[in-house]
């Protein structure tokens, strides 16, 4: 197996055959990263199409500090926000009494879920619960950075949170 540093030294070198390595190394997983924010594959797909691009494009901004794949990560959402956004298919809502409640875990179990079970009730939430659930959830935003991603406020962020929590919560309750 070819070395990272390698691997980066000849794509940003422009050779076709290591930038498929790298696709190949990362896609599947990078697939998965956009497949949480869109309800169709061929969403996900043109998202994951659009990161790589940017990858290629933007390789030689990567300085080998953290790692490739942290930094494809972000891109991937990057790139998947920025479809969204594009498409203008989500709306935010905010409900003032709800922004100051908060979420108890309660016996709604993860654990008893299958991987592909759970992410079709990710993929099943509104785009703007799915997104803001995506960014905080998974990706590890805070909710003043969500706010700043997607240009919305910091209440409006917790409140789809909260919004997405619920709605799961209640379809893994309606399974058990």
């Amino acid at each position: 197996m070819t070395s990272e540093h390698k691997l980066i030294k000849e794509c940003r070198r422009g050779k076709a055959r290591y930038q498929k390595m790298l696709y190949k190394r990362y896609a599947p997983k990078m697939f998965g990263v956009c497949a949480r924010y869109f309800t169709s594959l061929e969403e996900a797909q043109d998202a994951l199409q659009d990161g790589f691009v940017k990858v290629f494009d933007n390789l030689h901004s990567f300085q080998e500090k953290g790692s490739l794949e942290g930094w494809i990560r972000r891109i991937m959402v990057n790139t998947s926000l920025n479809l969204l956004r594009k498409n203008q298919k989500y709306k935010y809502h905010i409900d003032i009494d709800e922004t100051e409640s908060r979420i108890e875990d309660k016996s709604a179990s993860f654990d008893q879920l299958e991987f592909n079970e759970l992410l079709q009730m990710i993929q099943d939430l509104p785009k703007g619960y799915r997104t803001v659930f995506n960014l905080y959830e998974i990706d590890g935003y805070s909710h003043q950075e969500i706010a700043e991603m997607l240009g919305v406020s910091i209440n409006t962020s917790k409140s789809q949170l909260l919004k997405a929590k619920r709605k799961l919560r209640l379809r893994i309750n309606r399974n058990n």
